[in-house]
C-alpha cells in the first residue's frame, strides 16, 4: 500500500475562494480544483490564486477514486488528481499518481483508460536523452500534421500514429501538475509503437504540446486498495428507462458506453451520460447469440492464466464488397462475443467462417515487414483487406455503437509453427476522431468453446467451424458440411442484403444444424437465416476503444 508523503512535504492552504483547505503534496504540483467550490486555483509561492472554475465531474462510475494507492514497478503511489475529458466517442479519465520516492521529491505519473484496460504514463522531454532534437525539428510536429496510420520519429524513437481526436476537458478535481485547459477544444494523438508503449501527443496548448509515454497494464497488477466501490451503485444508480419501450434498464459495467434493450432491442448511447433524451436506434433484425448473454465461461488467453470470463456483449457483422455499403456482392458473415473479467478487462471470442478465435487489443503496434508484419518475434503473412459493418448487437459495450458502423480491416495469420496465431488491425473514422487499434489472439477449436461455456450437447454441430473444406483426401462428413455451411451462406446473404426468404429455407438449416438449433429455431421466428457463420475477421471490434 501507498504510504502518504511526510507531512513536511506538503503545503496546505486556504481557497482563495470559499476559504477550505487546499493540500499540494507535491512541490511540482502548480494547481489544484477545491473539492467543495471547484475552484481552479494556482500555487504562487505560499498564495494561492483563483484563475477559474471547474465543471461537476460526470459520474462514470470509475473504480478509481482520489486517495486509492497502488504500486507500479515496485513503487508506490496514490491518486491525487483527476482529469476528466470528452471526445466524439465518449469520456475518459486521467488520473494524476503521486510516487512516493523516498528522500527526493515525489515523481508525478498519469494512469488513463486504454481500450478497456489501463495505461500508465510519465510526462517525457520531446528530445532524446542524449540531448538531440527529435528527427523532424527542434519541436514536436503540428497537430494538422498527425493521421492514423503515419510514422513518426520523436526522441529517436519510431512511431506509428493510432488515433487523432478533438477533445475536450470536461472537469478536473484534486491536485495536478498542469493548468486544465477548461475553456476549448484541442487535438489529441494517441502514438504506438513494436515495444508495446503509448506515446500521448497533448495539444491543450498548442505553442507547447505535452508527450508522454507509458505502457498498458491492468487493475490487477498494480494491487490497488481503496478503489470506490461500484457493484450497489452500478446496478442501482445507473439503471435507466429505455427511450423507446419504457424497459427498465439496470447498467452492469462500469465502463458501458452503449447498452441494448433486452425487450426491444433498440441501442442506446451513454456516452453522453444518463439524464435527459438518450440517443438510440431501433434494431430490426438479428438472433440470439449460441452463448447467451450473462454466460461465464473459464478460458486461457495467451500467456494469462485460466479465468472466468462472462459473455456481456453480442455483436454481428458482415463484409461490404468493394467498400460500398450498397454492394450486396460476395458477403460474409461473422459474429463476435464480448467477454469481461473484472482485473483483467475485455477480450473477444470470434465465430467465423474458418473457425473460432479469440482476441483482445494490444497496446503497441507491430513491426512491418513487406507485406507481412512481426509481433512478439512472429512472423505473420497479411491475408486480406475488408471493410466490415454492424448489422445486430445484444447486450453492453465499452464503446458507442452506432447504426451501420464501418470499420477498414486487414486480417494476418502467424507462419510456421505459430500459424494458429492471428492479428487484425482495424480503423475507424468518427466525426474528426479518427483510431487504428491492432488486435491479437489465437484460434480456438468449437469443442473447447462448448465445453468453457458448458453448452447443451445438442449446440455441437451448430458450433463447428473447424474444419475447412479440403477435399483432396476430405472425408465424406467434411464434403457433407462444406455444402451445408454454403446454404448457410447463401440464406445469410438475404440477411444482410435486405433480402427475404421463405420458410422452406429453414429446411436446410435444419437439415445441416438440427432440429434444435438456434439457428433453425431463429430462422423459424423471422423466415430468414441466423447462422452467421462466414467472415474473415480475426480481430476484435474495438471501435471507439481507445483512451484519447
Amino acid at each position: 500500500m501507498a504510504t502518504d508523503p511526510p507531512s513536511q512535504r506538503a503545503y496546505r492552504a486556504a481557497c482563495p475562494n470559499c476559504g477550505a483547505p487546499v493540500e499540494f503534496r507535491s512541490p511540482a504540483s502548480a494547481f489544484a480544483v477545491c473539492s467543495f467550490c471547484r475552484s481552479t486555483i494556482v500555487r504562487e509561492g505560499d498564495a494561492l490564486r483563483k484563475i477559474g472554475e471547474s465543471a461537476e465531474l460526470f459520474d462514470d462510475h470509475s473504480p478509481l477514486q482520489l486517495g486509492a494507492s497502488g504500486r507500479f514497478q515496485g513503487a508506490p503511489f496514490t491518486l491525487v488528481g483527476r482529469l476528466q475529458y470528452r471526445y466524439a466517442d465518449g469520456t475518459w479519465n486521467e488520473w494524476h499518481a503521486l510516487f512516493d520516492t523516498g528522500d527526493g521529491p515525489p515523481k508525478s505519473g498519469w494512469l488513463s483508460e486504454d481500450n478497456g484496460r489501463y495505461v500508465f504514463a510519465f510526462d517525457q522531454p520531446a528530445a532524446s536523452g542524449t540531448g538531440a532534437p527529435p528527427s523532424f525539428g527542434d519541436a514536436l510536429p503540428a497537430a494538422e500534421r498527425l493521421t492514423p496510420g503515419a510514422q513518426l520519429s520523436i526522441g529517436g524513437q519510431a512511431w506509428k500514429v493510432a488515433s487523432v481526436a478533438t477533445a475536450r476537458v470536461l472537469a478536473a478535481q484534486g491536485e495536478l501538475p498542469v493548468r486544465p485547459v477548461l475553456d476549448r477544444a484541442f487535438p489529441v494523438a494517441d502514438l504506438r509503437n513494436p515495444r508495446g508503449e503509448v506515446g500521448t501527443l497533448d495539444y491543450s496548448e498548442p505553442s507547447a504540446p505535452r508527450w508522454s509515454v507509458g505502457r498498458s497494464v491492468a487493475l490487477s497488477e498494480l494491487a490497488m486498495t481503496g478503489l470506490a466501490d461500484t457493484a450497489e451503485k452500478t446496478l442501482k444508480g445507473r439503471s435507466i428507462e429505455c427511450p423507446n419501450c419504457g424497459a427498465s434498464l439496470p447498467i452492469q459495467l462500469t465502463t458501458t458506453q452503449s447498452v441494448v434493450c433486452p425487450q426491444c432491442k433498440s441501442v442506446i448511447d451513454l456516452s453522453k451520460g444518463i439524464g435527459g433524451a438518450l440517443e438510440h436506434y431501433v434494431q430490426d433484425n438479428g438472433s440470439e447469440p449460441q452463448i447467451p448473454l450473462g454466460s461465464v465461461g473459464t478460458l486461457a488467453f495467451g500467456r494469462r492464466p485460466a479465468l472466468p470470463w462472462q459473455v456481456v456483449g453480442y455483436v454481428e457483422r458482415c463484409t461490404v464488397p468493394g467498400g460500398s455499403e450498397d454492394d450486396d456482392d460476395s458477403q460474409e458473415f461473422w459474429r463476435e462475443y464480448l467477454l469481461y473479467h473484472r482485473t483483467e478487462g475485455f477480450a473477444f471470442i470470434v465465430d467465423a467462417q474458418d473457425g473460432w478465435s479469440w482476441t483482445a487489443p494490444i497496446t503497441g503496434v507491430p513491426e512491418t515487414v513487406g507485406n507481412g508484419v512481426r509481433h512478439e518475434g512472429v512472423l505473420y503473412r497479411k491475408l486480406y483487406d475488408y471493410t466490415g459493418k454492424v448489422t445486430y448487437v445484444l447486450g453492453e459495450f465499452y464503446w458507442q455503437v452506432s447504426r451501420h458502423q464501418l470499420t477498414r480491416n486487414s486480417d494476418y495469420q502467424g507462419t510456421g509453427a505459430a500459424a494458429q496465431k492471428r492479428l487484425n488491425r482495424e480503423r475507424t473514422d468518427s466525426g474528426d476522431s479518427h483510431e487504428i487499434v491492432w488486435s491479437a489472439g489465437e484460434t480456438l477449436t468449437a469443442d473447447a468453446v462448448l465445453k468453457a461455456f458448458r453448452l447443451a450437447p445438442a449446440k455441437a454441430a451448430a458450433l463447428q467451424r473447424d474444419a475447412l473444406p479440403t477435399f483432396s483426401g476430405a472425408s465424406l462428413l467434411a464434403k457433407i458440411f462444406f455444402w451445408a455451411f454454403l446454404v448457410v451462406v447463401v440464406l445469410m446473404l438475404f440477411r444482410c442484403g435486405g433480402g427475404g426468404g421463405g420458410a422452406a429455407d429453414c429446411e436446410a438449416l435444419r437439415n445441416s444444424y438440427g432440429e434444435a438449433s438456434q439457428e433453425y429455431r431463429s430462422c423459424l421466428d423471422r423466415n430468414r437465416s441466423s447462422g452467421r457463420t462466414g467472415g474473415g475477421s480475426f480481430g476484435g471490434f474495438s471501435t471507439g476503444g481507445g483512451h484519447k
